[in-house]
Formats: structure tokens, sequence, C-alpha cells
């Protein structure tokens, strides 16, 4: 997979986060979906690419001085199960590295166990609920230092 950094506006970012949304709407009523807030302008994409096609896509963008959080994280399901959520997660967190971040965290459902299994096993411990997931019942919250 060749790993890409996309501008938030462009074409394969908006196919696959409206990919990313469906699915997050297909599991969860929309008063329980708390990470669908607007992300900060400044936020990076990065966009996985097979034979030229988008299949993947993930961001950061800044909590705080020092701490990054994931975004978006998606993989079209035909493309998992072969480690391409992994490969786009170590190059988001190799990226919020680069720009001085010693922290990332990240919000994903409780309904989302394959995301849960991916970020626990990549290293990331649960944290308290932060910023606007605090109160969601349907929310987990991971860090890790970098």
């Amino acid at each position: 997979m060749e790993i890409e950094a996309r501008a938030g506006d462009s074409a394969d970012v908006a196919v696959l986060v409206g990919a990313q949304q469906a699915e997050i709407a297909a599991r969860y009523a929309p008063e329980e979906e708390a990470g669908g807030f607007p992300m900060d302008p400044t936020a990076r994409f990065l966009v996985g690419f097979l034979d030229g096609v988008p299949v993947g896509c993930g961001a950061i963008q800044t909590l705080e001085p020092g701490v990054a959080e994931v975004k978006r994280m998606y993989v079209r399901p035909d493309h998992r199960g072969r480690g391409l959520s992994r490969r786009l997660l170590a190059t988001l967190e190799d990226a919020a590295r680069a720009e001085g971040h010693t922290e990332i965290r990240l919000e994903t459902g409780t309904r989302q166990g394959e995301a849960i299994g991916l970020y626990t096993s990549a290293g990331y411990g649960e944290i308290p609920l932060f910023g606007h997931y605090v109160g969601s019942e349907t929310s987990r919250c991971f860090g890790k230092v970098l």
C-alpha cells in the first residue's frame, strides 16, 4: 500500500470519510455517535492506495501542545484483515512524532471491536474520555506515548 498526504477536502478523502460515516451511522443511532464533530481544518490526512485506488484513510490533528488525536481511521471492508489499518496507524504515529507530538489519543465506539483490537494491539491503553467525548456512553478513548 502506498500512503500519501492529501488535503482534507480532496475527492479521495471525501469518498473514504463518507464511507466511514455511513458505516458509523449503520452501527449507532444519531444521538449515540460522538465522533462526528467537525475536524480542525489544519488536520493532516493520509490516504492509502492499492493499485492507485484509495482504500483507507486517517488523519491527525493537534489537541494541545505535544498531543495529537487520530481521526477518521477507515479501511474499506473489502480490504480489511490485510494489515492496512496497522500500517496506516503507524504512519499517522510517525507523522505525529515528526510534528513534535509525544502523545497520541483517539476515540472509537463501543461497537467497533475490530478498531479496539487494533488499537490495543498497537500499544494503546484505555484513557478517560476527553474533550467532546466526555459523557458519551458509546465512546472509548485510548492513548499512547510516542
